[in-house]
């Protein structure tokens, strides 16, 4: 018999997003990637309201090989990131279920402050992000994983530097 995510108390699903932002803060990208299925998607659009991470360009769109080849490269002993470390601090709030139908596909909105340190230069993100949770017995130690991450960035139609990091 399944659950449903009434079933489900907010604060487990508070608590994988709580994981995942410390994975991301700490650096521990090996951990953050096992938070993602293997047909797991990151897209962060570069309008409001994109629609088409295929048909439209956007800031970011890779799936988990990508994502797995993005994190051994800013791991590299040779990475820009290694002599200058990218330093960040995720805040996260206003977290809410928009689906509650099976735990086999939960949509979870939240709100986002990101605070990043590189190369002697402080900035700050905000924005919406949107999970697509499935949860397995085998997954992760909450039995959450990622299904497909939406990263809006509120100011994301402006010009950005490179980002060297994960929201």
């Amino acid at each position: 018999m399944r659950k449903t995510v009434a079933e489900v108390e907010l604060r487990s699903i508070e608590a994988f997003l709580y994981e995942e932002a410390d994975y991301l803060d700490s650096g521990n990208l090996d951990a953050w990637i096992k938070l993602y299925t293997e047909d797991a998607t990151y897209w962060m659009p570069v309008s409001e309201g994109q629609e088409d991470p295929l048909g439209e360009i956007s800031i970011l769109y890779e799936n988990r090989t990508l994502m797995q080849i993005r994190a051994l490269n800013f791991n590299h002993r040779l990475a820009p990131s290694f002599e200058t470390p990218v330093r960040t601090s995720h805040i996260i709030g206003n977290v809410r279920l928009l689906e509650d139908e099976s735990l086999a596909d939960i949509t979870v909105r939240s709100n986002f402050h990101l605070v990043m340190f590189f190369q002697g230069t402080q900035e700050v993100f905000a924005g919406r992000a949107t999970h697509h949770l499935r949860y397995s017995a085998e997954g992760t130690r909450s039995g959450f994983q990622i299904r497909h991450k939406r990263v809006d960035l509120i100011d994301c139609a402006a010009p950005h530097k490179s980002i060297p990091i994960y929201f």
